[in-house]
């Protein structure tokens, strides 16, 4: 056993050894071979580097010759090409040099020329001074003679330099004043022959085309009975039934010794008209007593309502009006029981929305506006009565505050010459209300108010200086002014019927316009003897 480790360890052992000599002898061997392989390898790529370098050169050289041609080309193109730029330059600069020679020798002229006019500019004024001098002297000896003349004169005349001048003023503004008079005449003949035929035709046309009715103006209604018994039982007990109906309506009723009718008084036209429907309506049913009183006002109440928005919408539809604020349909509609000088102010409104679109037909203006202002005029009258103001205030108002055109609020505000016309339609809305207002039969007034207007007519006339007599006429629509022919001539009589006019526009308020005619005459009177 021991025998075989030991040749086994022999065994291994020299196999170990021949391992490492074959080691010892290939490992030299396989440098060598490497070695080898590695100098023929280098000398192969010295060769190809070499081969490689030359061909490097002769291309380097190639392209060295080529870009010192292409440097020799581009060098010869920029100097030919600042040759010619300088060549541009140099003319340019001669030019520039000739032509600051040239006005050097202008400004050398000029120089010359305007030392030549100072100097001759001082001879001139040299002989301006001298001839001032000597006009100085005749304007003195001239101010000498004119004295002279002026003290003479005022002695031979009597009358002082002032008065001859005023004298003078005086004759020449009377002058003026005839020439001016003779001037405005003509135009006015002119104006009144051109207008006249159309001015009728479109007025003419405008009343042909309307007509409505008029009620009186008053603030009491009538209410007749059947018998004068009646009379207690609206009373009623202790006057309770006729307390309950003045609560209720808010009117005063009369009861006094007219028989069989009782005066209903309010200066309310709506709920004047609601207190006498809702009394005849009792009458005829006989039960009259304060819850009855109560029921039939209320019931009277709503339909009169119901009757004033029919009444606002009729109109608006009759004068062919569009987009108009409920609120301001209703107002409408209460102009139904409001009258002004006898005048039913409704219908008075709706006369005017007609005639304003007839003449706005006519004269090429805006119809619509025409008829709308026309319409809402005297809007503000549906409640005067219970609101501080001029109903053409209270009107614009209304219109600002339900959001009417301005053009329409305009035609409310100028439709009695409050304020300036601003267009043509607010001139043709005042046109048709003079129109509607004074035409024969439209109004009414109280003999004191119309005796009041008379007479301030008569005394604005008297007023003016020259005025020998006056009488208004024509139920105050004419005034007609005698002057003395001795102190008034017929240019001054021209001024004072134009004076006349304008005070009493300034002083007076009256429907429509009146007439002013200024009359003088001489007469001359003989006898044969």
């Amino acid at each position: 056993m021991l025998n075989i480790n030991i040749l086994l360890m022999s065994a291994w052992v020299t196999g170990l050894l021949g391992i490492l000599i074959g080691l010892a002898v290939a490992i030299p061997c396989t440098f060598f071979v490497i070695k080898k392989i590695q100098k023929n390898k280098a000398e192969k790529d010295n060769a190809s580097a070499k081969s490689l370098l030359e061909e490097a050169k002769l291309e380097a050289k190639n392209l060295k010759k080529e870009a010192i041609l292409e440097a020799k080309e581009e060098t010869l193109r920029l100097t030919s090409e600042c040759d010619q730029e300088l060549k541009l330059r140099r003319s340019e600069v001669q030019k520039a040099e000739n032509r600051i020679n040239q006005r050097e020798e202008f400004l050398d002229k000029k120089e010359e020329l305007i030392e030549k006019k100072n100097e001759q500019i001082d001879k001139i004024k040299e002989d301006l001074a001298n001839k001032e001098q000597d006009l100085n002297k005749k304007f003195d000896e001239q101010n000498e003679i004119l004295n002279k003349m002026t003290s003479e004169l005022e002695r031979i005349s009597k009358l002082s330099k002032e008065d001859a001048k005023k004298e003078l003023i005086a004759k020449y503004e009377e002058d003026a004043k005839k020439e001016a008079a003779i001037i405005v005449r003509d135009i006015e003949n002119k104006a009144k022959e051109e207008a006249d035929k159309k001015a009728r035709e479109i007025v003419t046309l405008a009343i042909q085309k309307t007509a409505v009715d008029h009620t009186s103006e008053v603030t009491v209604s009538t209410v007749a009975l059947p018998n004068d018994e009646v009379k207690g039982r609206i009373i009623g007990r202790e006057g309770r039934n006729i307390r309950a109906l003045e609560s209720a309506t808010g009117v005063d009723l009369i009861i006094d010794d007219t028989p069989e009718a009782v005066v209903l008084s309010s200066f309310d036209p709506v709920r004047r008209e609601i207190a006498r429907i809702s009394l005849e309506k009792l009458i005829l049913d006989g039960r009259i007593h304060p819850a009855r009183i109560e029921e039939m006002v209320d019931k009277v109440t709503k339909d009169i309502e119901n009757s004033i928005k029919e009444e606002g919408e009729a109109a608006v539809f009759d004068a062919g009006i569009h987009g108009m604020h409920p609120e301001l349909i209703k107002l409408l509609g209460r102009l139904k029981y409001r009258t002004s000088y006898g005048q039913n102010v409704l219908k008075h409104s709706l006369e005017v929305a007609y005639l304003s679109g007839l003449i706005a037909a006519e004269v090429g203006a805006n119809e619509q506006i025409a008829k709308r202002g026309g319409l809402l005029h005297d809007i503000g009258k549906a409640i005067d009565h219970e609101t501080e103001g001029t109903h053409v205030s209270i009107g614009v108002e209304l219109a600002t505050k339900y959001k009417e055109n301005k053009e329409v609020i305009h035609c409310i505000a100028a439709h009695h010459g409050n304020v300036e016309f601003e267009s043509l339609e607010a001139i043709i809305v005042q046109t048709a209300d003079a129109i509607s207002s004074s035409r024969p039969g439209a109004r009414r007034e109280s003999l004191e108010a119309y005796i009041k207007r008379l007479t301030a007519l008569e005394e604005i006339a008297n007023s003016f200086k020259g005025v020998e007599t006056s009488y208004a006429i024509q139920a105050g629509r004419e005034i007609r002014i005698v002057v003395k022919p001795n102190e008034v001539s017929d240019e001054q009589a021209l001024f004072m019927a134009k004076d006349i006019a304008k005070k009493i526009e300034k002083e007076m308020e009256y429907p429509g316009q009146i007439k002013v005619n200024v009359i003088r005459e001489t007469r001359n009177v003989d006898y044969a003897k």
